[in-house]
């Protein structure tokens, strides 16, 4: 369920919904990397103590998803490379193993689904009322997972699913909608196929792809970039 600030002042046990209500904010543009969390205007906004406020900013802290500066209070925490890569590099090995278990795990139903996803991406890509397809193409790589039904895999990889949305979030600006269809018919491809091997290459090469997509864009906005070898 998408958090608002009426079904946060509703409850009464409120820091987990600010965590949330926090996350999609930054998602969603209203707060970028590098801005203050003012906790005082926070808990005036949403008519409720600075306590819970603390409380989501601690857990945020935790996570890596804020800091907190001396003189200026906690304030989102801007991606440097290393974060990318890392990032990055992290996706192309529990995707790599996920798109393995998931071509033997899936049934043709579930394979059809996807497809059904893909025509869905074509239909919209000349209809200039979509602005973009991430969020189709982040349903594919959540199937994905999903479908290894590797519990412990599927865990793993939510405690990152954030910053994998918020670079994807970044990405998002250069990419465009024909670019999301070509990119993720060869992930529903390598699932038909049902070659593991075939299907690991095939998905750890697409990430990579994005990862050098995301440098060339820094490039050009003039942000150094020291290359990391891939494996």
């Amino acid at each position: 369920m998408k958090m608002t600030k009426q079904n946060i002042m509703e409850k009464q046990n409120i820091s987990e919904d600010l965590v949330q209500l926090i996350k999609q904010q930054i998602i969603e543009g209203e707060l970028n990397p590098g801005d203050r969390i003012v906790e005082t205007k926070f808990a005036k906004d949403l008519g409720i103590s600075q306590t819970p406020v603390r409380e989501a900013i601690r857990q945020l802290s935790g996570e890596g998803v804020v800091v907190i500066v001396p003189n200026k209070g906690p304030m989102v925490r801007e991606l440097n490379m290393q974060d990318v890569f890392e990032i990055y590099s992290l996706r192309a090995v529990y995707e790599g193993l996920a798109i393995r278990l998931a071509i033997r795990n899936a049934s043709d139903q579930d394979i059809q689904e996807l497809e059904s996803v893909y025509e869905d991406m074509k239909r919209k890509m000349n209809d200039d009322e979509v602005p973009s397809l991430l969020e189709e193409s982040l349903y594919i790589h959540q199937s994905i997972i999903r479908l290894s039904k590797h519990e412990r895999l599927i865990r793993m990889y939510k405690t990152i699913s954030f910053q994998i949305a918020l670079v994807n979030r970044i990405l998002g600006r250069a990419s465009t909608k024909q670019k999301e269809v070509e990119q993720h018919w060869e992930l529903i491809d390598a699932m038909r196929r049902r070659d593991p091997d075939h299907a690991e290459g095939v998905m750890r090469e697409h990430i990579h792809r994005s990862y050098q997509e995301f440098a060339d864009m820094k490039e050009v906005d003039g942000t150094l970039f020291d290359e990391h070898s891939w494996f």
